[in-house]
């Protein structure tokens, strides 16, 4: 199903092609883009109410500067979607985080428009200054940078670096501040109370109206008058806001808050601000959602990626099951933490601004004293933990695995060096799905394994995972401890085990073979025994061993299994090199085993988006890629 874009949208395929439009055009472009936007994700999905809150400030920014020579930076990249539409992706729009269709962030690959690739949060005013340093070295003095950042990712501590770096360079950098208290869940801390006075405060906004056009006009003129302007901006700014100005402490022009929705007005402001060189940032006060009611006025973690929907109800479509499905790990997680945390007074629980994602949410509800949403913040939270941990409690800091690379100085400075037990809850491990190479969590395997006082675990189901969480709770002195589960549901619908401990370091025998062993980690260890089932019914018997431990790995189990097996086959959802399969070709190295052994796992390449099934396929360890290596590992095939 093709959506028809409307009568002004349909002439637009690209920003050249906006500009030959009247200002007054631009206010019905921004009615049928949002309708667009609209249309497309309730058919195919994907990212909703970011984009839906910057559809007036798209256009505007796409308006006036001249793409892709002026440069724009996209944060995160959820608001990103008219921005594509734009920019000449309107037609293939329908294929967003579809499997080999366009991103559903920007990406330099895929267009010239896409200055910066995003995903993860807060890196957009480094990169855009960054560019801003590298046009004045090359002389492009006219050359325009601009870095849209929300609220919520302006909490990540690179946005403070950036700003703090562009504060004391002359790069003409516009920072566009996109506020609407929100991240993927409602924005948390200090700053969020700072934008809220600003927001709010009656007498500056209503006095800043009356001098934003003498402000523009004038720095316009000579330096005389620009100096003036700045005496009258600042004025107001010191005078009217009850404490001074963060962002000028930074040595940014501050201009705004303004309404982010008023398109004519927007164009009108960053023509001024296109005469204004060196840094400044313009606060745009926008609402998630804008446009759509059930957005504005529903729950905005919900419409932040809803899935499909009826557009007229705004019924959110979920699938109906004729019998019980299993539980995501997500929500394994939440509900075991909090009954570990009912038994256990000492536990604590710590999210970087992902409660609901991660199933946090579930012990902040019922021990809001005891469970952390800390913002976009990963570096603060792994340390937070450490704190934590010195004083006895026992910190279960989730945080989705790609985003844990964010903070692995901590992890390294903090938590090992200092040997302190602080749990990591790795969430999203393997493949994110259609959010894409930036979100898979392909690499914690690797990363952690070679950490000393580091345990490295992963469940194959549910019941594991409560156990490896019951274990993970229990008295020790020392040693951090990492549990990666993947996005989406497990393998079992009454999941609600009694949990018991597991041993640290031990793996398990699901299964005895002849001749080839496989060796799994984690989830998708049920693909291999879907494997092992099929071909028993053909009388070839393999081995399964689900190791769950990487570090320490079951020495004795694999004495055992390179004792009787003369073929092993590892399977990991995580990258090859340095991973799991490493890891057993490093102790039969170590042990002077000879066997043939065959990886199955994330190959050394960026992976791009698609269903997990899809790039499981793709990189061969789904269950028809099991099939195959086995076949020919045991010659039933020609390689």
């Amino acid at each position: 199903m093709l959506i028809t874009p409307g009568k002004l949208l349909a002439q637009i395929n690209s920003p050249d092609d906006l500009k030959k439009l009247d200002q007054a055009q631009l206010v019905q472009l921004s009615d049928e883009l949002r309708h667009f936007i609209i249309d497309n994700v309730s058919v195919y999905g994907g990212h909703f109410g970011a984009s839906l809150g910057v559809v007036e400030l798209t256009v505007a920014l796409h308006y006036v500067f001249n793409a892709p020579y002026d440069q724009l930076v996209w944060d995160v990249g959820h608001q990103a979607y008219g921005h594509k539409i734009l920019t000449g992706r309107r037609d293939e729009f329908h294929t967003n985080r579809v499997y080999k269709g366009i991103s559903g962030f920007p990406r330099r690959y895929e267009s010239p428009y896409d200055a910066f690739g995003v995903g993860h949060s807060s890196t957009s005013v480094s990169a855009a200054l960054g560019m801003a340093v590298a046009s004045k070295y090359k002389g492009e003095e006219d050359r325009q940078h601009i870095a849209v950042i929300g609220d919520g990712a302006l909490t990540g501590g690179i946005a403070f670096e950036g700003m703090n770096h562009a504060g004391v360079s002359d790069s003409n950098i516009l920072i566009i501040l996109n506020d609407n208290c929100m991240a993927i869940d409602p924005n948390v801390g200090a700053l969020k109370d700072y934008l809220t006075d600003i927001t709010t405060s009656r007498a500056y906004n209503k006095l800043k109206d009356e001098v934003w056009n003498l402000l523009g006009k004038l720095s316009n003129f000579g330096k005389s008058a620009q100096e003036i302007a700045s005496k009258v901006e600042n004025g107001i700014k010191s005078t009217l806001l009850s404490q001074s100005n963060f962002f000028e402490s930074l040595n940014l022009r501050y201009f705004g808050p303004v309404d982010g929705h008023d398109v004519n007005h927007l164009v009108n402001i960053f023509e001024d601000l296109k005469n204004i060189k060196g840094p400044k940032i313009l606060h745009c006060v926008t609402v998630k959602g804008k446009g759509y009611a059930p957005a504005e006025k529903g729950n905005a973690t919900t419409w932040h990626a809803p899935g499909t929907f009826d557009k007229i109800t705004g019924e959110i479509f979920k699938k109906v099951q004729d019998v019980p499905q299993p539980p995501k790990y997500q929500d394994v997680f939440g509900h075991t933490l909090v009954e570990l945390a009912r038994a256990n007074d000492k536990i604590v629980g710590i999210t970087p601004a992902m409660p609901s994602g991660s199933s946090m949410n579930i012990m902040m509800k019922e021990m809001p004293d005891r469970a952390f949403d800390v913002g976009i913040a990963e570096q603060h939270a792994v340390t937070f933990s450490a704190g934590l941990a010195t004083q006895g409690l026992i910190p279960f800091c989730n945080i989705y695995s790609s985003f844990m690379q964010r903070a692995y100085d901590q992890v390294i400075h903090d938590v090992c060096i200092q040997n302190l037990p602080v749990n990591f809850c790795l969430d999203r491990a393997g493949f994110a799905g259609a959010d894409g190479a930036t979100h898979h969590g392909a690499y914690d395997l690797a990363y952690f394994r070679c950490l000393p006082n580091m345990i490295v675990a992963a469940p194959m189901n549910e019941e594991e995972l409560r156990d490896l969480l019951y274990t993970a709770q229990l008295p020790r002195a020392a040693q951090a401890f990492s549990i990666r589960y993947p996005r989406g549901q497990g393998v079992m619908p009454a999941w609600r085990t009694p949990m018991k401990a597991i041993t640290i370091g031990t793996g398990r025998m699901l299964r005895e073979g002849h001749d080839l062993a496989i060796l799994s980690i984690g989830h998708i260890g049920n693909y291999a025994t879907e494997v092992c089932d099929a071909l028993a019914e053909q009388n070839i018997r393999i081995g399964h061993y689900d190791m769950r431990f990487v570090k320490p790995l079951d020495e004795a189990l694999l004495h055992t299994i390179f004792a009787r097996y003369k073929k092993v086959l590892t399977i990991e959802d995580g990258c090859l090199p340095g991973g799991f399969g490493s890891a057993i070709l490093e102790f039969m190295a170590d042990h002077h085993y000879n066997a043939e052994v065959r990886r199955l796992g994330i190959p050394d390449k960026v992976v791009e988006h698609g269903e997990q099934s899809e790039l499981h396929h793709e990189c061969g360890f789904d269950v028809a890629g099991i099939e195959r290596a086995v076949a020919e590992m045991l010659e039933l095939v020609s390689r």
